[in-house]
């Protein structure tokens, strides 16, 4: 993660001022270090990923960077086993860092998710250029297409592409 990137999460999260944020892909804790840094201080981080190792190595960063251990839950899994089970409307960020090729049903578990006013952020969608690309591409790149085009169709959310790292897609839910 670029500190750009890391910075722009930070400043999201303190926006809309996240007590309760729920992140898809831990990996070794970097964008949840950033996140639990713009959260209220008495925030939780919410954070599902299928490897428990990295949940593990994410634990030790948030501890190394000075967070209780209560300011993060660690659910790991496959995010789209997880995410039903957690609360309509109960959270103020959603962060996708997960499988590109889910990308679309973690957009619609995240507007369940969401609270009015909510905000959820998308990394990599430019997908290192791939995404402006004409020439054949990945089904991940087609599946970022899609999702690029959904949030900019819905009448639900409010989008704004950020240029930092490898493209943030923030949209606030209505």
């Amino acid at each position: 993660m670029s500190p750009g990137t890391g910075a722009a999460l930070r400043l999201l999260a303190a926006t809309v001022d996240a007590k309760a944020v729920a992140e898809i892909g831990t990996g070794t804790g970097v964008s949840g270090i950033h996140l639990l840094h713009g959260m209220r201080p008495d925030g939780v981080l919410t954070t599902v990923d299928p490897e428990p190792e990295r949940q593990q190595f994410a634990r030790q960063a948030f501890r190394a960077a000075g967070f209780a251990s209560n300011r993060a839950r660690f659910i790991p899994g496959r995010a789209l086993d997880v995410l039903p089970r957690l609360a309509d409307a109960g959270y103020d960020l959603v962060f996708c860092d997960g499988d590109r090729l889910e990308c679309l049903d973690y957009l619609a578990e995240s507007l369940r998710l969401l609270r009015p006013g909510g905000l959820v952020v998308f990394e990599g969608v430019f997908a290192d250029g791939r995404t402006v690309d004409s020439g054949p591409q990945p089904a991940e790149v087609g599946r970022l297409r899609e999702l690029l085009r959904a949030v900019r169709e819905s009448q639900d959310l409010v989008p704004s592409l950020l240029p930092v790292g490898d493209g943030l897609l923030c949209a606030v839910k209505r």
